[in-house]
């Protein structure tokens, strides 16, 4: 009786929908910062952005699409009260998430292996314009991939939730809330799809 005596779903949600603003403010910024810098070096973009392998990044983009959608698939087989079905979506969403991670590590490390990576010898003898873009590109996509490790945390957490039947069909706010976060990890990625693989 306690445990929906205090209920508020829809605070709960509109804090979760504030803190998603501040998010899209920060990457916001980042992207109004990678426009201006693509303006002033428009031939250093381009040349960047032919170096980074766009084969991956259509993969991982098709990777964290299917992840919202067993996220929504998830949320909805809640509400029917399939539980089991519900996890295994879940646990679908988090295990794309975790191929994202993997092949954007072998992308790093590409990149690392050809000694392109931030404070590198060799980073400092390209032009000025493909050091910001290579600059830009760490801290963007590097942000980006902490929130995602964030977001398969956060579903985690409510996969274990569930498991102990704290999420069900008359209560799951929290998977909705996570829900939310995992499409905005999404949504910042079909940004950063076009702005740095697709420069070229």
């Amino acid at each position: 009786m306690s445990e929906h005596a205090h209920r508020d779903d829809f605070g709960s949600k509109l804090g979760m929908w504030l803190f998603l603003v501040t998010e899209m403010v920060l990457f916001g910024g980042l992207f109004i910062a990678y426009s201006v810098m693509r303006h002033r070096y428009p031939a250093e973009f381009h040349h960047g952005g032919a170096e980074l392998n766009a084969t991956l990044a259509v993969i991982n983009t098709l990777a964290l699409l299917t992840s919202s959608l067993t996220v929504v698939m998830s949320i909805v087989a809640t509400q029917r009260g399939e539980i089991k079905r519900a996890m295994a979506l879940l646990g679908t969403t988090v295990g794309l998430g975790a191929v994202f991670l993997v092949i954007k590590s072998f992308e790093w490390a590409a990149k690392f292996h050809h000694g392109i990576y931030p404070s590198s010898a060799h980073l400092a003898t390209l032009p000025p314009g493909e050091q910001v873009f290579f600059g830009l590109y760490f801290s963007i996509t590097g942000l980006h991939g902490l929130h995602v490790i964030a977001g398969m945390g956060v579903l985690s957490w409510v996969l274990w939730m569930m498991a102990r039947g704290r999420v069900r069909a008359d209560r799951y706010i929290h998977l909705e809330n996570s829900g939310l976060y995992w499409h905005l990890v999404d949504v910042i990625w079909i940004f950063l799809l076009p702005l740095f693989y697709l420069a070229s």
